[in-house]
């Protein structure tokens, strides 16, 4: 083991904790050193797999390690994001940011004045077909997004846009380069007590418009992404990572003109992507490419939707 790998460690060993752990394990950049979970049980088996330290509080991490992930429910995302930065450690947190807006503010703002790394956890943003066609996007006019899931109960301690929704505001913020004006949003609460089905409709001061669609309580799973703009028209289906432009080669033509371009997406791996990326900022201190920033812009938006249902 080499000197110049990152001691790390990561906060919450559920379903998305217990990914990173082994991420982190697999990596030649960090040195895992311990994973934390109020669960002792659950820290305990997850440590003796990857042969690091098993810990109940993450208070113990300080001094230990450069930098963390924290995968724990979003109502504790706050408090323990918080105390790392306070404590000068680099913060990779899972989606959403925080609970709430203001929370999330505050993050960002210690992040800054701190001068430390903070990542969001939005993991599309590293899915090869996000990245194979955001060269291609440009100046959306209208976007329609749908993703759809069986239930699980993971994550229902929030409602369904900051579970689920959230991944595609964060997508369409990312493309859409524009303050929001407007939105429209309607939820229903199925099977918790807390909305599982929502639709909105964002409207950007530039005039694009973004209707989204998520489920967690669907017979069936999709995850689709359209963008139409004055020049093509773009379909992505984030799980069999495929995506095809539709153009028009001559519109005096019309429909007869119209050509399809298949593109090749390269098989990854989205989370490993992400932490690499986020060791990567760590090591060098140039930004993430989810910052904290991105993170509330994302969060801001969610929260608009989640007040309207």
């Amino acid at each position: 083991m080499t000197e110049t790998m990152i001691r790390v460690a990561v906060v919450g060993i559920g379903h998305v904790g217990q990914m990173h752990a082994r991420k982190y394990a697999a990596s030649k950049k960090a040195n895992l050193v311990g994973v934390v979970d109020i669960d002792q049980k659950r820290s305990t088996v997850v440590a003796q797999e990857l042969g690091v330290d098993s810990l109940t509080d993450y208070r113990e991490l300080f001094g230990m390690v450069r930098c963390v992930s924290v995968a724990v429910p979003t109502r504790y995302h706050y408090e323990i994001t918080r105390d790392f930065l306070s404590a000068g450690i680099d913060v990779l947190v899972e989606k959403p940011i925080a609970a709430t807006f203001d929370e999330g503010r505050k993050l960002v703002e210690l992040a800054a004045e701190k001068r430390l790394c903070l990542q969001v956890g939005h993991l599309e943003r590293f899915n090869p077909a996000v990245r194979r066609v955001e060269a291609v996007i440009r100046e959306p006019k209208f976007i329609e997004c749908h993703r759809l899931a069986p239930f699980v109960e993971r994550g229902t301690d929030v409602d369904v846009v900051l579970d689920l929704m959230i991944h595609d505001i964060d997508v369409i913020a990312s493309v859409v380069h524009s303050p929001v004006d407007q939105v429209e949003a309607v939820g229903v609460a199925i099977l918790t007590n807390k909305p599982d089905i929502a639709n909105a409709r964002i409207r950007f001061s530039n005039g694009c418009i973004a209707n989204v669609t998520s489920s967690r309580v669907s017979i069936k799973r999709e995850r689709k992404i359209r963008f139409f703009q004055p020049d093509a028209y773009i379909s992505l289906d984030y799980d069999q990572r495929q995506a095809q432009i539709y153009r028009i080669s001559d519109k005096s033509k019309g429909w007869e003109s119209i050509r399809r371009e298949t593109l090749e997406i390269q098989d990854g791996d989205a989370l490993a992507d992400e932490i690499d990326s986020f060791l990567e900022s760590v090591e060098s201190r140039r930004p993430p490419l989810v910052s904290g920033e991105e993170g509330l812009r994302a969060l801001e938006i969610a929260s608009m939707i989640s007040e309207q249902l």
